[in-house]
């Protein structure tokens, strides 16, 4: 069992790859790494044409056979999309198939052609793996080939078998017969990893292009019969690296990774970007992408239904755009969404032409340049006074009740901190009592908002670090007192709101942001324009109400402008240029008429909120 006998007499271990669970066969193939599709059978020579030494030879290879097909169900496990059979393909996918396929034609002629002895009997070795059969017979036995080439009589069967194939084939093209392509048009999906239905237009379609593809492949082969050099394309598949001169957008995407540190959330945005870009259009090289493609793939992200659930949520990019054309009625998603994933691909392309990824020698255009979509403008906007006081008043400021989403003592000093200083939730989530110190000079609190990579923290720009002196509001409440305790309690490095903390990933502040919008919804602000990023806006409306100028309110808030170039940015340049002392006034000048803040109990000493269990 398991032991076959080629007929040359030497014996090999041989087990099939079972056809199930569906993508296996490609699975073990990507697990053999042997830049083959599909692995249908697995064999190995045992080096002897005695069978009981094979039988004793054949037991640790099987016992392998085994490990490599069970390495690839656990693979294949982990990562299938459950295939959705298309009844649509764009003119991009029908076009590379047709490539594909003449392009597969050709190499294989190039590898009997020229590969002679030795060529053959790896050719022989990959078809008894495939089919379980020899590749044969030959006119000459391929141990008696020559070292490089054919024989003559190998040619000339070769080519009146070619003459006869093409007749046949010009034949059913002229009758309009698809049939006669069947198999490469199946193989082709396979290698696109793309199920058609074969009763849509487009299966007629792709079936029409591929036998025009295979016809001119054939005549290629004809000519290089007559001793005309007819080059052989490279095979692209989706996923694969385009050969072409230059980095793939896949290696542009690697390297930006590595360049430096960036925030989990934008490499998680510009992966996904990418790889959206490749399941549309393949691996390409950076210096291959042009207007149509960046065009076509605005177009696809322009049918991707806004809301997707089970397969379709995790389907490819195409595979979301035609279902999307197959429903016109459901809502698509937005101009923002569709401009965030065009920047991914923009940003990376950019970092490659930037970085050598792009030949020198290739005049390389941004493609995605002026192709974002008109977006609605944000219905985010400053909350009013009565709003305000509404928040205010509820029980976790004025009575210390502390729900469970209100990750502690950050559901009461995150929202008070925004209101003075119009901070983003994220940056007051990674403030450390390190952060925030007192000027020598003038004895002012300062909030110290900057980047520490090694722990996580991040700014959104450049501009955002920034230093921002506390409100005397803020001071009344306890916070510096509050930061003391926490500093007393675990360092200098201690985390002012450790429940929300950078490390503390999606279960800090994206589930506090979530926990603030219910909470703000109970205390009875209704409209949902206002959310915890209203309070920047509030904030800017009151600096302008107040004596600071243009450029400190921007300061101030963390906005990049065109002074910053000449100045610089940052915490200490923001010092140098304004002062501690009018940084000061400007704060202070924030003030909110009609806003009664009396009834906000202080918290100067971080309070024990485990077995609060009421949740909001």
């Amino acid at each position: 069992m398991g032991v076959i006998k080629d007929r040359h007499g030497t014996h090999y271990a041989s087990k099939a790859v079972p056809e199930k669970p569906k993508g296996l066969q490609a699975a073990v193939a990507r697990e053999l790494n042997n830049g083959k599709t599909v692995q249908k059978n697995l064999r190995r020579s045992l080096g002897t044409k005695d069978i009981r030494e094979a039988n004793i030879r054949a037991k640790p290879v099987l016992a392998d056979f085994d490990q490599i097909i069970a390495k690839a169900k656990a693979r294949l496990a982990a990562t299938t999309v459950p295939m959705v059979k298309r009844t649509s393909l764009n003119d991009t996918e029908i076009k590379r198939m047709a490539e594909w396929v003449y392009a597969k034609a050709l190499a294989w002629d190039e590898r009997v052609r020229f590969g002679g002895r030795d060529e053959m009997e790896r050719l022989e070795a990959e078809h008894l793996r495939l089919k379980g059969t020899p590749l044969g017979p030959w006119a000459v036995p391929y141990e008696q080939w020559p070292q490089r080439g054919v024989p003559r009589s190998v040619f000339e069967e070769n080519r009146a078998e070619l003459v006869d194939t093409l007749r046949e084939i010009r034949q059913a093209a002229a009758m309009g017969d698809l049939s006669v392509v069947q198999d490469h048009v199946l193989e082709a999906m396979w290698a696109f990893n793309i199920e058609l239905d074969e009763h849509s237009a487009a299966y007629i379609k792709l079936s029409t292009a591929c036998l025009h593809s295979y016809l001119r492949a054939l005549e290629a082969i004809e000519k290089r019969d007559a001793g005309i050099t007819v080059e052989t394309p490279a095979i692209a598949l989706p996923g694969a690296a385009a050969i072409t001169e230059g980095g793939t957008l896949q290696d542009a995407l690697d390297g930006w990774k590595r360049h430096r540190a960036r925030p989990k959330r934008t490499v998680d945005e510009f992966s996904r970007s990418v790889k959206m870009f490749i399941q549309l259009h393949g691996n390409m090289a950076v210096a291959a992408i042009k207007k149509k493609h960046a065009l076509d793939y605005r177009k696809a992200l322009q049918d991707v239904p806004r809301h997707r659930t089970g397969d379709l949520l995790r389907a490819p990019l195409p595979t979301q755009a035609e279902w999307g054309r197959e429903h016109p009625g459901e809502l698509r998603i937005t101009a923002a969404t569709i401009n965030k994933q065009l920047g991914g691909v923009q940003s990376i392309c950019i970092w490659a032409s930037d970085n050598g990824l792009v030949p020198d020698d290739v005049q390389w255009i941004d493609p995605f340049s002026k192709l974002r979509l008109p977006e609605e403008r944000s219905e985010r906007t400053s909350f009013e006074v009565a709003e305000l006081q509404l928040l205010f008043n509820a029980a976790v400021f004025t009575e210390h009740q502390f729900p469970l989403g209100a990750h502690g003592n950050a559901g009461y000093w995150m929202p008070v901190l925004a209101l003075f200083t119009g901070a983003r939730q994220a940056e007051l989530g990674g403030l450390t009592a390190a952060n925030v110190q007192t000027d020598a000079e003038t004895s002012v609190p300062l909030l110290y908002f900057v980047t520490e990579r090694a722990r996580g923290k991040r700014v959104k720009t450049d501009a955002s670090e920034r230093v921002v002196p506390v409100h005397l509001e803020v001071i009344r409440l306890g916070f510096l007192n509050y930061v003391e305790e926490r500093r007393k309690a675990d360092g200098a490095d201690a985390w002012i709101f450790p429940s929300v903390s950078p490390d503390k990933g999606r279960a800090g502040v994206p589930a506090f942001s979530q926990w603030f919008g219910r909470y703000l919804r109970a205390a009875g602000v209704t409209d949902k324009a206002k959310v915890f990023h209203s309070f920047r806006h509030t904030v800017k409306d009151a600096l302008r109400r107040g004596r600071a100028d243009h450029e400190m309110r921007e300061a101030l808030i963390g906005h990049a402008q065109a002074s910053s170039v000449s100045w610089g940015y940052g915490a200490n340049a923001m010092l140098s240029r304004f002062g501690a002392a009018a940084l000061s006034d400007a704060v202070n000048s924030i003030s909110y008429p009609g806003l009664d803040l009396s009834r906000v109990k202080p918290l100067d000493v971080p309070m024990r909120t485990r077995g609060d269990t009421k949740a909001t």
